[in-house]
């Protein structure tokens, strides 16, 4: 009877895990999801005119040394938006 008590505790904990894991994924799809409207932002100014006049700003040290500007990195937000795309396929398709 020990065993059996032992196996179904372990079973338990291993169910409330993943339970748990479950959980938190969805939420963090869910979250991920909301955030498409601002992706599109960010598509939208990284293809337009203002994110070049902003670059250029930059090039010539026309924006404070103290202002974060990653978003300056073409490599940087050119990878954010492929990673995106990726994650999105992910979550729509269920394939990595």
């Amino acid at each position: 009877m020990n065993r059996e008590i032992k196996r179904i505790s372990e079973m338990e904990a291993i169910f409330d895990e993943v339970t748990a894991a479950q959980d938190s994924l969805e939420r963090a799809i869910d979250d991920y999801k909301s955030l498409q409207d601002k992706v599109r932002r960010l598509e939208d100014y990284y293809s337009g005119d203002q994110w070049k006049e902003d670059f250029a700003m930059d090039e010539r040290g026309e924006i404070p040394a103290d202002i974060k500007r990653g978003v300056l990195s073409e490599d940087g937000i050119y990878d954010l938006l492929e990673r995106n795309s990726e994650i999105m396929r992910m979550i729509e398709t269920g394939e990595d």
